[in-house]
């Protein structure tokens, strides 16, 4: 053991002899294996009790000494680079030593960055997992990783690794999360972003909101009924069906906001329950039901048919978002007049000068 110690101690100051390494490749790229060789030219089948060491920088290498004239070394890195020999020793503790050779191990810029999504096409439900994957087609060593939001660049997040590929996650996507993404890759010559990646957070539709609009307060046959639906939350486009009684009147499509209308001219067999559904393809939901009740045609005495209002009235008949309370009921109030006007309540004393005839419908719910 002390002889060796020694040997280790004294191994640059040993003279060259007849002994070479060869290194192959001779010019390693990071990340590839290197094969070192001591060979001795003159080395006859007598001589073959000899034991080898190789050293980088005056440090030994693998298992230290050993009776196999090669190492090999899995992967090469840029620090790995430097001045490297071989010795051999004899069974008479003589030891030989090859000349030195430096060894520069060559890093490859990386190049091709690109962003990729999980799940793939840049749409994510809202409240699942999102994952920006930032990767490099080529490059050697440590590579720094950045993620950015925004076309003016807030930086998310950064990383170091020896990889060709590293992620990016946000756990719970929200709608806020809706926005352009790129990256940028780097090992020490220069950044290299990719491209702009647009992320979509898809919502599904809340319970929507049916109203029913009337030409006046009491319906009758012959009158166009105007369902209006409209979702409040939800990622576009949405279509909507309008039902009377669970049968389908028909459906219309909102590619943006403000909800779709249909038109349905009363008839007889159209008192009863309407609603409403969205469907954005993540999910239907339905409305409350909301009730209408009306008797036969208009008479010609109606004073609304023979006088004409200065202001064209509708009578809106909306659904309640909340579970119960499902019914608004409708009176017919022709004396004590009341409708609101500006957040206050106006008696019929105040309107007569705008409104001398006919009666004001106020819906209640119970």
């Amino acid at each position: 053991m002390l002889p060796r110690l020694l040997l280790l101690i004294c191994a640059p100051l040993c003279e060259p002899a007849d002994l070479l390494l060869i290194v192959s490749p001779s010019h390693p790229t990071e990340g590839s294996p290197v094969t070192l060789t001591c060979k001795m030219p003159s080395l006859r089948s007598s001589d073959a009790q000899f034991q080898f060491c190789f050293f980088r920088d005056a440090q030994a290498l693998g298992p230290g000494w050993s009776s196999s004239p090669k190492l090999q070394i899995a992967n090469m890195w840029k620090e790995d680079s430097g001045s490297y020999w071989c010795e051999a020793q004899t069974m008479a503790s003589k030891v030989l030593r090859s000349w030195r050779s430096q060894i520069n191990v060559h890093r490859v810029p990386v190049a091709d960055v690109s962003l990729e999504t999980q799940p793939p096409g840049g749409q994510v439900m809202e409240g699942d997992r999102l994952v920006l994957i930032c990767s490099v087609a080529m490059g050697t060593g440590d590579i720094t990783f950045l993620w950015y939001k925004g076309a003016i660049g807030l930086n998310l997040q950064t990383k170091t690794q020896r990889s060709l590929t590293a992620e990016y996650e946000i756990p719970t996507a929200r709608e806020s999360d809706a926005e352009q993404y790129y990256c940028v890759a780097e090992n020490g010559y220069g950044p290299r972003p990719s491209g702009l990646v647009s992320i979509t957070v898809r919502i599904p539709v809340s319970r929507p909101i049916l109203m029913l609009r009337a030409p006046r307060a009491q319906a009758v046959v012959g009158d166009v009924l105007k369902l209006h639906c409209e979702a409040l939350r939800g990622s576009h486009p949405i279509l909507y069906w309008f039902y009377h009684e669970d049968v389908i009147l028909g459906s219309s499509s909102a590619p943006s906001g403000g909800g779709a209308s249909f038109n349905l001219s009363l008839t007889a067999e159209h008192s009863g329950n309407y609603s409403c559904e969205a469907n954005n393809g993540l999910g239907a939901q339905r409305s409350e039901e909301v009730t209408l009740n009306f008797t036969g045609r208009r008479s010609t005495r109606d004073p609304l048919r023979s006088l004409p209002s200065p202001v064209p009235q509708e009578f809106p008949y909306l659904n309640s978002p909340t579970p119960g309370q499902l019914q608004p009921t409708y009176e017919n109030e022709p004396r004590e007049q009341s409708v609101a006007v500006h957040g206050r309540q106006q008696h019929s004393s105040e309107q007569k000068a705008q409104k001398p005839w006919g009666h004001i419908w106020r819906t209640r719910f119970p």
